[in-house]
This record gives C-alpha cells, sequence and structure tokens, in this order.
C-alpha cells in the first residue's frame, strides 16, 4: 500500500519525511497526500514537536540551497556562523502552510513524554518517533 491508496476518512499521523518531501518537491506521493488532506479526503494529525523537526530541516536545507553554506553538516556549519541564519526565513512559512493544508497540530504534553519512555524500551524507537507513537495512543492527554 502506498500513501494515495490510504482510504477516503482515514485519520493519519503525518511525520516530518512528508511535510519536508512536500515541501523541497522531492515527492509527488507526499504532495498528492497533503493535497488530500487539504480536500478533507483524509484526515491528518501531527504534533508540535514534528512542527520543530520540519523547521530546524527546512532551515539547514534553505541555507544551502541559497548557499549561504556548504552541504554536510549544516546544523554545526550555521553554529559556526550564526550571522548566516538572520539571512533566511523562508523556512518559517512551514508551520502555516501545515495548518493551511489542515493538519492538526497536537501539543506535547508531560504525559506523553512519560509513556514514550515505555515505547522506547518495548520497540526500540528513537525519541522523537517514541513521542509520536506515546501521542498516537493519548493525543489529549
Amino acid at each position: 500500500m502506498n500513501l494515495n491508496d490510504l482510504p477516503r476518512g482515514s485519520l493519519i499521523f503525518i511525520d516530518a519525511n512528508i511535510f519536508i518531501y512536500h515541501f523541497t518537491g522531492l515527492s509527488i506521493e507526499c504532495r498528492t497526500l497533503l493535497e488530500r488532506v487539504e480536500r478533507k479526503e483524509v484526515q491528518a494529525v501531527t504534533g508540535a514537536h514534528i512542527i520543530l523537526e520540519v523547521l530546524h530541516r527546512m532551515m539547514m536545507i534553505e541555507a544551502v540551497s541559497k548557499a549561504l553554506i556548504t552541504p554536510g553538516q549544516p546544523a554545526k556549519k550555521l553554529k559556526q556562523h550564526p550571522d548566516v541564519i538572520r539571512n533566511l526565513g523562508d523556512y518559517n512559512r512551514c508551520p502555516d502552510e501545515i495548518r493551511r493544508i489542515g493538519a492538526r497540530i497536537f501539543p506535547v504534553t508531560l504525559k506523553q513524554i512519560r509513556d514514550s519512555a515505555l515505547m522506547r524500551a518495548n520497540f526500540s524507537l528513537m525519541t522523537n518517533d517514541s513521542v509520536s507513537a506515546a501521542m498516537m495512543f493519548n493525543p489529549d492527554s
């Protein structure tokens, strides 16, 4: 099954890569999925931590694409040259665009962070992935 095979009315959690591939134009499949969300054919939720990850990665991509830094370890390079960050800003549109598309953004709660420890222990997930999993089980807690 690919993303475009999701049945109408599906409720999905969208991780950072879907948004990043959409914003960078790297995946028609991701763009099509988000267009379905925008048309309300599919319901989408995500977490505030995902939006932060998208912002971080899109900042790096923007810096490299504008040739303000060279590829390879972009975060390290931006930390070494913080003045470059002042010349960036396109990435800041991402949260508003995600909301415009119609994805619901849940805050991350302390309970979800605590619950995520079990997800890491039981399923060998990385931190952000475990928070996402905990959020799917208890989105409003």
